[in-house]
């Protein structure tokens, strides 16, 4: 059965000097405040359709996305906010994405679900639990082809382990020795199921290693563990040639969804897990080191919404697309060819004549 209960904060020394561990800080609080913004912008009717936020699992994309290398792609899930804005999609673009602008990253057409940026090798944003999966398979087989010395990095939910995809996935990227980061994000919850309702096996790297591929997990609710845990699942990688595993065991403050009434679980839980969340028990590890001061979180903070209210404002001014380039992009199947002798293809065939 999974543990529903928070374990104690996150605690011990940063590893790392004062620029980098401010760096990771930095995007942990740029990611929340443009999430909080959002929620607030979908209540007021500015945001429209889906949307799912990342609130509480902020650690696990900057953690592991500071990891990676700028030229290793990247498949994310419907939650992927966080994982563009640190890859570097510029927040603007984001949210005039969300707003269904022409400015959008993918001028509007995807909205919240579909960021994609071909620039930072992002290659969504993917509706469909686990759809993912096998695009990441994909890329990476490509990259073996190619003799390219570069990983795809996967990112999906605990939800994603019950899909087929999960399963094809995994054990096609083992058989062909794909050099495929599998990281998944258990936040305990696959929408509105707990874990242990869903899978009779809820030790996920199990599952994992049943492929013959290395797998291991971290707290992702903790940034060190997260960054030092993703670290060595890239050293693992490139020394086997093959894919690898990463269980981050995280936790979302907010519903699974904009839609969601959420309830499966109850505000105590949520509340036990708020204790752990991974902004203020990082900012508090810090200031004990000396390596922050409230000045300078301070600072941090008032940056990163600045950037938000800049990106809301660029959304706001940004066009609608014109109604004639609606269907720009999208494919309709050619004419049907007409059959030989006459007749349209998509007429039944005239009767033959009876014979002997």
């Amino acid at each position: 059965m999974t543990d529903h209960h928070a374990a104690a904060p996150p605690s011990g020394p940063v590893p790392w000097d004062k620029a980098f561990a401010l760096r990771l800080l930095t995007d942990m609080l740029r990611i929340r405040r443009m999430e909080e913004k959002s929620a607030e912008l979908y209540g007021a009717g500015k945001i429209r359709g889906f949307l799912h936020l990342y609130i509480g699992e902020e650690a696990t994309a900057v953690g592991a996305l500071h990891a990676l290398a700028p030229d290793d792609n990247i498949v994310a899930t419907y939650r992927e906010h966080g994982h563009a804005l640190v890859r570097g999609m510029e927040m603007g673009s984001i949210m005039a994405e969300m707003y269904g602008k022409h400015e959008g990253c993918a001028r509007g057409h995807g909205g919240s679900m579909h960021l994609f940026d071909a620039r930072t090798r992002l290659y969504g944003g993917n509706a469909i639990v686990g759809g993912g999966l096998p695009l990441a398979v994909g890329l990476a087989l490509a990259s073996k082809m190619q003799h390219e010395q570069r990983i795809t990095a996967c990112f999906f939910g605990d939800g994603a382990v019950a899909e087929g995809a999960f399963h094809e996935s995994l054990n096609l990227a083992a058989l062909w020795k794909l050099p495929v980061l599998f990281c998944c994000e258990n936040n305990l919850y696959g929408m509105g199921t707990a874990l242990e309702r869903s899978e009779s096996q809820t030790d996920l790297c199990a599952k994992a290693a049943s492929y013959n591929m290395p797998a291991l997990r971290a707290d992702g609710m903790d940034i060190v563990a997260v960054h030092e845990a993703s670290k060595q699942a890239l050293r693992t990688l490139r020394e086997s040639a093959g894919p690898v595993f990463v269980e981050y065991q995280t936790y979302r403050f907010r519903a699974h969804s904009m839609f969601d009434a959420e309830l499966y679980r109850q505000k105590a839980e949520i509340e036990e897990w708020k204790t752990r969340g991974p902004i203020h028990t990082f900012t508090a590890r810090l200031k004990a080191e000396g390596k922050l001061t409230e000045e300078e979180f301070l600072a941090i903070d008032a940056a990163a919404n600045e950037e938000v209210a800049a990106a809301v404002a660029f959304a706001e001014a940004g066009t609608w697309e014109p109604v004639d380039d609606l269907l720009k992009d999208v494919m309709t199947p050619p004419p049907p060819a007409p059959r030989p002798g006459g007749g349209d293809a998509g007429s039944p065939p005239a009767a033959a004549p009876c014979e002997g």
